[in-house]
């Protein structure tokens, strides 16, 4: 028909399906038995976790000696930030017969592949001995932890009671300081010893669960030396302040997911469901495909669902950032979390339990956290190795002065504390992950979903982007606008032959073409035969004669001038041509129009004020693809085929990072060639599966706002580590000198976090230049 044959979805975010379907977490509520040809499958699929990051585990492909078994999923309690994931992860990874484990920060959820379904207890026992608890997500009870049921004040308090108590304690020790200082001394004692409890019970199950060199290791060490020297003070304050900045890492961690938690919060837990035309209630998380449920104005859909009685309007903004409310008409599907906005309804389910709109995105949310970023990757793979490696060195501060100088042991001791404590990487660690978090945050609240880390890097270094033209730059909505009859038919004949040969395609300019000739009301024959010619058109018998959709510039034949000239002048007004022939001979012209998206040209305009080429890449003509791009401000490239994208954009990804934005399957090895793919939210499943990011709203206008916020971020994230870095040098070299003591050391520690994830959190108000 023409040079592109591309699939195209009307619908919106319901498309969205994370990359590597099979290679995803497992779903809610859920233990599945997976084989190992499915797992196969996963591995050899490029667009698989197991492809992503070489140097991560995937969510579910984890270890490469078996990848059968039981997948089962619990959401873990307390964890403040990534390094608390990690130490889960220790723990159930050195199980036996754990093939793979997984602990997705975002979501809280820990995620495990084992051989035996009887290992899911040990699992459980295992994280809950390194000092976590688990509340299973499938009903199960096993040794998982009970919900908290704790609300408002009383779970503030249970939540800082160990902070009140050693402050209550401190302050206690504090006022007998002057009148009973014996008194003052032994309760500083009291109160260190009685905090220091819990923590030290923590650091040696840590340890016995592989993580050895955990905070809570370091702090232990440094108070008790600080007992040792008699100084309680110190050894109490050590304790408090590192408490409290656990808190305040709490608190980010909750900040940063709280988007998360209002997107799982946007599925209602009951639905109306009607049986035998009498109304149930039924619990949302029970509906299968083909229920029944029928919703009233002000509730949020339950599941996705299919229109099945009458026209509705529905407030998506919450899925879409779309703030106006969406038309939907009968036999459209509505996605999950929508609100009703003027009438009851009744709709048929069709999405499976997990598989719903809001579903897809947390999937994707969840694929994102094994994308790490390359920096994040590095401090990762830093922290392993620093933290033991400074532990050396404090012992060699202390042993060193006394031994080979003969300096007094106290004083050493005291410093070697003090260095111990400064050289906690938690402010360093958490620097890239706390930026990250919260960068793709404020992405996902502005309608764009990027995969991870890796992706919010490529994209903020973004030289060039290619588009795609139709479904991308355009609404990928092409209406009929000319029939030109050539020779002995008329306008009708020509339409039904053609409607003929594209009748069951589902190209958009066939499906336009098809309504077309049915609202005219023109019979449209059978057609034998019919088949596709890559890149040229389509053919197809009718009557006995063979008939030609093509492309004008892909016909084998001489095509006669006045009908090359009617060509070029429908061509040089941005429409696709195409013409029917038979017998080497063109008996007709029809001509679409597609129309250009309102923001484009806004769009084209604020990525050059980021310094950022753009280009279209299309299989329509020159002329065509002059007329639109032209106007916009653009380069452009026409008649190419799928194959002549890949060419172009490996040789622009030569000299500068390039990404492609694309919605259909011919865009997708484009997309996967670039440095970055984009993915148009209302495009085909393969286009989002093969994208790093997508705008679900499918307004580019958001393109540049994507942009800037991952330069934020890349700035943010230089800033943290720079923060990081730069007290820990400061407060090392005075510590060494005697200028500063333990409790400022942990203040160093502490203050050094906070200032991080605070500085972090940022970019969830951030404001673009272009709002």
């Amino acid at each position: 028909m023409c040079t592109k044959h591309k699939a195209c979805s009307s619908q919106s975010i319901n498309a969205i399906r994370p990359a590597g379907d099979a290679c995803n977490a497992p779903k809610i509520a859920q233990v599945t038995a997976i084989s190992s040809e499915q797992s196969a499958d996963c591995c050899e699929s490029e667009s698989s976790c197991c492809a992503s990051e070489p140097d991560e585990p995937a969510a579910s492909c984890g270890k490469t000696e078996s990848d059968s078994g039981l997948l089962k999923s619990w959401k873990v309690v307390g964890m403040d930030c990534p390094a608390c994931a990690r130490k889960v992860e220790s723990a159930t990874n050195k199980l036996a017969g754990v093939v793979s484990s997984k602990v997705l920060f975002a979501t809280e959820k820990l995620v495990v592949r084992v051989n035996d379904a009887a290992l899911f207890t040990q699992v459980e026992a295992a994280v809950i001995d390194a000092g976590f608890t688990l509340n299973a997500l499938d009903g199960s009870t096993n040794n998982a932890a009970p919900q908290d049921q704790l609300t408002g004040w009383k779970k503030t308090l249970k939540d800082n009671f160990h902070i009140l108590a050693i402050s209550t304690g401190m302050a206690i020790a504090a006022a007998f300081k002057g009148s009973l200082p014996q008194l003052s001394e032994w309760l500083f004692t009291l109160t260190c010893i009685l905090g220091l409890i819990p923590i030290a019970s923590k650091a040696l199950k840590l340890a016995k669960s592989g993580t050895p060199f955990a905070i809570e290791t370091l702090m232990s060490v440094a108070a008790i030396g600080a007992l040792y020297l008699g100084e309680t003070v110190e050894a109490a304050m050590v304790l408090l302040l590192f408490l409290i900045g656990e808190r305040l890492e709490a608190f980010a961690a909750s900040r940063a997911r709280s988007g998360v938690q209002a997107l799982m919060s946007l599925v209602p837990e009951e639905a109306t469901v009607i049986v035998d035309g009498v109304r149930q209630t039924k619990s949302a998380s029970a509906l299968v495909p083909g229920d029944i449920i029928e919703v009233a104005p002000g509730d949020r859909m339950p599941a996705d669902g299919s229109l099945l009685d009458a026209n509705a309007s529905f407030d998506e903004s919450a899925l879409t950032g779309e703030s106006l409310p969406v038309e939907r008409h009968v036999g459209e599907t509505v996605m999950a979390g929508a609100v009703l906005a003027d009438k009851v309804v009744r709709l048929t389910v069709t999405s499976k339990q997990g598989e719903n709109a809001i579903d897809r995105i947390l999937h994707l949310i969840e694929e994102a956290e094994s994308r790490k970023a390359p920096i994040e990757r590095f401090l990762d793979k830093f922290s392993r190795w620093y933290t033991p490696l400074m532990m050396l060195v404090s012992l060699l501060v202390i042993i060193t002065p006394p031994l080979m100088f003969a300096q007094p042991w106290e004083t050493w001791v005291y410093r070697g504390l003090a260095l111990l404590l400064i050289a906690c990487p938690c402010a360093l660690v958490i620097s890239t992950p706390a930026a990250i978090t919260s960068g793709l945050a404020a992405a996902t609240r502005r309608g764009a979903l990027i995969k991870g880390g890796a992706a919010l890097e490529q994209l903020g270094n973004v030289q060039a982007i290619a588009f795609d033209k139709t479904g991308t730059l355009t609404l990928g909505k092409p209406h009929v606008t000319d029939v030109v009859v050539t020779a002995d038919l008329d306008t009708e004949q020509v339409l039904a032959l053609s409607g003929a040969i594209e009748q069951g395609s589902n190209h958009p300019l066939a499906t336009s073409l098809i309504k077309y000739v049915e609202q005219r009301g023109i019979t449209i024959p059978e057609a034998q035969e019919k088949k596709a010619l890559v890149g040229v058109g389509i053919e197809g018998i009718v009557d006995g004669s063979n008939w030609i959709l093509s492309a004008p510039s892909k016909v084998t034949f001489d095509i006669a001038d006045e009908v090359m000239d009617k060509v070029v002048e429908l061509e040089n007004g941005g429409k696709t041509v195409v013409v029917l022939a038979t017998e080497n001979t063109v008996k007709g012209i029809i001509a679409w129009q597609d129309e250009v998206r309102a923001d484009t040209a806004e769009a084209v305009e604020k990525l050059a004020k980021l310094g950022i080429d753009t280009i279209m890449l299309t299989g329509d003509n020159e002329r065509s693809a002059h007329a639109i791009a032209t106007p916009l401000g653009m380069d452009y490239k026409a008649s190419l085929l799928p194959a002549d994208k890949v060419t172009f954009v490996n040789e622009l990804a030569q000299g500068r990072r390039v990404a492609m934005v694309g919605d259909g399957i011919n865009d997708a090895p484009a997309m996967k060639a670039a440095n970055i793919g984009i993915a148009m939210g209302g495009g085909t499943d393969v286009a989002l599966e093969t994208a790093d990011a997508a705008l679900t709203h499918n307004r580019l206008s958001e393109l540049p706002v994507m942009i800037e916020l991952s330069r934020a971020t890349l700035s943010n994230i230089k800033q943290n580590v720079t923060l990081a870095l730069g007290l820990k040098g400061i407060f090392l070299v005075t510590s060494l000198l005697g200028i500063t003591g333990l409790w400022v050391a942990v203040l160093a520690d502490s203050g050094a976090t906070a200032i991080v994830t605070l500085n972090a959190l940022r970019l969830l108000r951030h404001k673009s230049k272009f709002d």
